[in-house]
Order: structure tokens, then C-alpha cells, then sequence
């Protein structure tokens, strides 16, 4: 009894240090507002600055996604840490548009390695009989430090002083003793190789997965680029359209979109991952047709319902994607089935982002998102017919988190 007690104060240490890697990556979202005044940049250079984060996460799980399978669990995650204080160090000492771009690169190569290892390595350090505990530990490690990262932003930048760097300095200390407390958890990866045994994984598609995987990527690119539009521009359409010009309001309504993605992962042990996809594309489906009206008749109530509706969906989508083609990869490809799903997801937070900052010039930000959604709605809802018509038959019910 007492080895599972330490092993389950070993996996929440875990978890929070995941969750602070985490926070890190969403911190400048109600901030980009006050970096367009300093630099004085457009909609389209948000965008692009929040989509630079995405081909850093992409890189690393293409290149070296499996890394901590071979060298171990802490030293990926240390590293993991050590390219986030230099994110923060980067936003500390911004003087133009490059610091920004490095200090977003940096956060998603920081994510990228944490994504799969900090999952792996908070299962494993949970007692045996408790995977099924882990697993909501490291997914609400996982979504809640996203949306950590905006509030904790939006109430520093609003209501404390040195709005630009506070933030990035409190992160700074977070990563350091997040460092401090890794180096005193154990290593769960008992035979390790040399780094020069890491390769490059190329996402594969075996034949019996190309059935569920079609749908399962559908849904996790649409939910993704959903939470790719609340956070990079969402604080401006705020601003601009409904005179919301309190950050920690702004940091706030982007953080309830992951909050609710957390209670949308939780469900799908309930719901099952058969019915758990369908009814995750009914929520996004929901959540985009509320933000179209937010942004038709600029209310706020109906940006935070498709906040918590189209987070939820996206909770139930992605976790019972992931189960999904988890469940139907044969073992000896898994890793390369997930790997093309969240290159998929990834995709998703970068190119309709830089569609819609390409559409605000000549648009404005509502007709730039309407058309966003009306494309993102066209996708989603495809998927679910597909669904409905050929739903996923699966024994798993849970999956990576």
C-alpha cells in the first residue's frame, strides 16, 4: 500500500510537470494583442507566429517522436523543459518579430517532445492496477496546463505590472523547479540505447486501419483547427468586434475551450469509442455553427458556448480518435498510425490558422472565420455521416490520453 502511495505521488509530480511544459505553449495567446501594438504587425503575422509553433511540434514527431523509448523518459523530458525556458527567454527579450518566431519554434520542439514521453513516462510511473487513473492524469495534464497557459497570461498581463515579460519570468521559474522535480522522480525505461539509434518515423497507413483512420483524422484536424482559431485570434475578435479589452477575460474564454476538451476525454470511457467520434463531430459541428453566430451578432455568451461545446467535442473526437486507430494498428505499427494522427491534428492547428489571417485583410476577422467555419463544417460533417454509416467497431474504450 504504501509502494502505491509513492507510486501515485510519483505520477501526479509527473503530471505537473507536464502540465507546466504545457502552459507554456499557450501563454502568449492574450498577449499577441499587445505585441501588435509594439511591433506593430498584422492579423496575418499572428497567425503565422502561432502556426510556427505547430511545424516545431510536427518536426519532432516526425524525426525523433520515439526518442524517449530509447534514451529514456527523463533525459527527452529534460530536454523538453530546457527548449521551453528557452521560449521563455525568448519572449523575455523581444525586441521584434524574430524573437517571437524563435520563442514559438522553441515552445513547440518543447512540446513535440513532451506530447508522447510525458504521457509514457506518467502511466508508467503510476502503480499497475491504476492505468486507467493514469491515463485522466496525463490528459489533464495534457489539456488543462493548455489552458493554463491564457489565464494565467491574461490575469498577469491585466492586473500586474511588466504585462510583456511577467508572464514568460513566473513560467521561467515554474520550468526550473519542474527541472528540480524530474531529476527526483526514477526512470521507468530500463533498457536504454544510445541516441544515435533514434530514427525518423515515417507515418504509415497499414490496410486495416485506412477504414477508421479516414474519420478519426477528419475529426482531430477539424478540432484542432478550431482550437487554432480561439487561440490565436479570438482575443483580437474580442477586442475588435465585442470591445473586450480585458485580458484576463480574453485568456479566460480561450482557456474554457481546453477545460471542457479535458471533460470531453474524460467521457469517453463512458460513452464508449464507438459512440464517443460521432457525438465528439455532432459538438464541434455545434461549436462552429455558435462561434458563426458570435461572430454574425458579436455576442460574447455565444463565443463562450462554442468554447465549452466545441471543447468538448473536440475532447470526445480526438481521445476517441486516438482510441480508434490505436485499437485497430497492429502493435509492430502503432507508433507510426499515432504519430500520422497527430501529424494530421498539427496540420490542423497551422494551415487553416494561416488561411484565416490571409482572409482577415480583405475580409475582416468575421468574414474570415465565417468562411473558416463554413469549410471546417463541410469536413466534420462528412466524417460523422461516415460514421453513422460505417461506425467504429472496437472492444477499446480507452486509448492514449
Amino acid at each position: 500500500m504504501d509502494g502505491d502511495r509513492r507510486r501515485w505521488r510519483q505520477c501526479l509530480l509527473g503530471g505537473a510537470v507536464f502540465a507546466v511544459c504545457m502552459a507554456g505553449t499557450t501563454l502568449p495567446t492574450p498577449l499577441y494583442g499587445l505585441y501588435q501594438e509594439k511591433f506593430g504587425f498584422s492579423e496575418l503575422m499572428v497567425t503565422v507566429v502561432y502556426a510556427v509553433y505547430a511545424f516545431g511540434v510536427i518536426g519532432v514527431l516526425l524525426l525523433a517522436g520515439n526518442a524517449s523509448d530509447a534514451v529514456g523518459r527523463r533525459p527527452v523530458l529534460l530536454a523538453g523543459l530546457g527548449f521551453a525556458a528557452a521560449s521563455a527567454v525568448c519572449f523575455l527579450c523581444a525586441t521584434g518579430m524574430g524573437w517571437l518566431y524563435a520563442g514559438r519554434l522553441l515552445s513547440g520542439l518543447s512540446a513535440g517532445l513532451f506530447t508522447g514521453a510525458a504521457t509514457a513516462y506518467v502511466m508508467e510511473l503510476a502503480p499497475r492496477s491504476g492505468a486507467s487513473r493514469a491515463t485522466l492524469v496525463a490528459t489533464a495534464a495534457n489539456m488543462g496546463g493548455l489552458g493554463c497557459g491564457p489565464l494565467l497570461a491574461g490575469v498577469l498581463s491585466q492586473y500586474a505590472p511588466w504585462p510583456l515579460h511577467l508572464t514568460f519570468a513566473v513560467h521561467l521559474v515554474l520550468v526550473v523547479a519542474s527541472a528540480g522535480v524530474l531529476l527526483g522522480l526514477p526512470e521507468t525505461v530500463t533498457e536504454r540505447r544510445p541516441l544515435s539509434t533514434v530514427r525518423p518515423q515515417r507515418p504509415g497507413l497499414p490496410p486495416q486501419v485506412r477504414a477508421v483512420f479516414a474519420p478519426a483524422a477528419i475529426a482531430a484536424f477539424v478540432g484542432f483547427a478550431l482550437f487554432g482559431v480561439f487561440t490565436s485570434v479570438s482575443p483580437a475578435f474580442l477586442a475588435q468586434s465585442l470591445d473586450v479589452h480585458n485580458r484576463a477575460v480574453s485568456g479566460a474564454v480561450v482557456s474554457l475551450a481546453f477545460f471542457a476538451s479535458t471533460a470531453g476525454q474524460l467521457a469517453v470511457g463512458r460513452v464508449g469509442v464507438g459512440r464517443s467520434l460521432p457525438l465528439g463531430c455532432a459538438g464541434l459541428l455545434a461549436g462552429l455553427a455558435l462561434l458563426a453566430g458570435a461572430l454574425v451578432w458579436d455576442r460574447l455568451a455565444l463565443v463562450v458556448a462554442s468554447a465549452l461545446v466545441g471543447g468538448a467535442g473536440q475532447g470526445l473526437a480526438f481521445r476517441g480518435a486516438l482510441s480508434a486507430v490505436a485499437a485497430a494498428s497492429p502493435p509492430d505499427r502503432r507508433a507510426a498510425v499515432i504519430s500520422a494522427l497527430f501529424v494530421v491534428a498539427y496540420a490542423g492547428i497551422s494551415v487553416p490558422v494561416i488561411g484565416v489571417g490571409l482572409l482577415a485583410d480583405p475580409l475582416g476577422l468575421e468574414g474570415a472565420g465565417l468562411v473558416f467555419i463554413a469549410c471546417m463544417a463541410v469536413l466534420v460533417s462528412g466524417a460523422a455521416v461516415y460514421l453513422l454509416r460505417r461506425p467504429v467497431r472496437t472492444g477499446s474504450t480507452s486509448g492514449p490520453a
